[in-house]
């Protein structure tokens, strides 16, 4: 499987088969994610407070998210009014927040667990 099949499928970035969320994106507990991967035993949180830079990533993926709709808008309406902007952006992030939130901790967790030990 190839490392963007799994980042997508959001599995161990180590063994690319145990999963990182013990729920799905819609699930009342989207942000529950597992403490080892079930496969091969990665420990996720790879020191106290990794998961704060996954706030820049985040950030990063609102600011795609923004410009992508900023265009879309642009192109789709014709050049439109500014509330239609602002309700479009506001709308967009607020529905892809969820995608936000768990794919800014996977990116951030395949840049850096394949260094990762593997705990026992």
């Amino acid at each position: 499987m190839s490392k963007l099949k799994s980042l997508i499928q959001c599995k161990c970035p180590r063994c690319q088969e145990g999963d990182v969320y013990t729920a799905g994106v819609f699930s009342k507990d989207y942000k529950s994610m597992n403490t080892n991967c079930p496969k091969c035993g990665l420990r996720y949180e790879l020191e106290v407070g990794f998961f704060w830079g996954a706030m820049y990533v985040g950030y990063s993926l609102n600011i795609a998210i923004s410009v992508t709709i900023g265009v879309a808008t642009y192109v789709l309406g014709n050049n439109p009014d500014t509330w239609v902007y602002i309700t479009s952006l506001i709308a967009g992030i607020v529905l892809m927040m969820r995608f936000n939130f768990r794919y800014s901790r996977l990116i951030l967790l395949y840049l850096f667990a394949p260094k990762a030990v593997i705990e026992e």
